[in-house]
């Protein structure tokens, strides 16, 4: 059955990157449009963030546009059309899951990554990974990439056994930060920095906790306060810079308890 919503997408799209078109989608190539790409991802994020369902559904169809465009691209070039992206994602699907489609059996979340890894590594395109870690894209964003590569390691093996031993290595990498601030040596104030943000992503996985979702909304917290404070500095018409840092923390406080009230 014909889904007419869809082609009519499939055509306007078309349409768009023809020579009657637009100039602007035209002129865009898988390359341009990278950027885009992640600007729509962040915008769907915000919108989930801010739990508005007409939101989401708009910022969908604005990630799903550049499913579209990259998919016209490629076929404009004879290299595949979206058609081929879609059965290849329906193959992938039910390949990767035996244990709906087929008779593998797998009694929790954790068999159900292990399958997906082991079927994924026999896939074309992959065969040539030997290690875990290979295939996690080193464009992630550090937070992310840093989880994947921890989660990959411990279904090799290599992990702590319980969320207690974590909590001494994030003590053993501050003290090594104290120690590195003492050399005075920026390469190595950076690398130890580096390695207790790697050790509070861990803390963070074995606490079942996102990081980059966890820094997110810690990141959104601290521009709400810094905002309110703004606000009640305008009252009073001064700037930050007529206080001392003593007196600015008495404010953030107030501003804190306001959250409570």
């Amino acid at each position: 059955m014909k889904n007419v919503s869809f082609d009519r997408l499939v055509d306007v799209v078309a349409m768009l990157r023809s020579d009657n078109g637009c100039p602007w989608d035209l002129a865009q190539t898988h390359e341009s449009l990278k950027a885009d790409l992640i600007e729509e991802a962040y915008e769907l994020i915000e919108a989930i963030d801010a739990k508005v369902p007409k939101k989401i559904c708009d910022e969908l169809g604005d990630l799903l546009m550049q499913v579209m465009l990259h998919s016209q691209i490629a076929t404009d070039r004879n290299e595949f059309s979206v058609d081929e992206v879609i059965e290849n994602l329906t193959e992938k699907l039910v390949r990767r899951h035996p244990h709906v489609f087929g008779s593998v059996v797998a009694t929790d979340e954790n068999e159900v990554l292990e399958n997906w890894e082991e079927i994924k590594r026999g896939e074309e395109g992959n065969k040539d990974r030997k290690s875990s870690l290979d295939g996690i894209p080193h464009s992630l964003p550090s937070l992310q990439r840093a989880e994947k590569i921890q989660k990959r390691a411990s279904r090799a093996g290599f992990d702590w056994d319980q969320t207690e031993d974590v909590l001494p290595k994030l003590q053993e990498e501050i003290d090594e930060i104290e120690e590195s601030i003492r050399n005075d040596d920026i390469t190595e104030i950076e690398m130890e920095i580096g390695d207790l943000l790697f050790s509070v992503v861990n803390l963070c996985r074995f606490l079942n906790v996102q990081p980059e979702e966890a820094l997110r909304k810690s990141t959104r917290k601290f521009v709400d306060r810094f905002q309110r404070m703004e606000t009640a500095l305008e009252r009073t018409n001064k700037k930050f810079k007529d206080y001392d840092l003593s007196t600015l923390d008495q404010i953030w406080e107030q501003v804190k308890q306001q959250e409570k009230a």
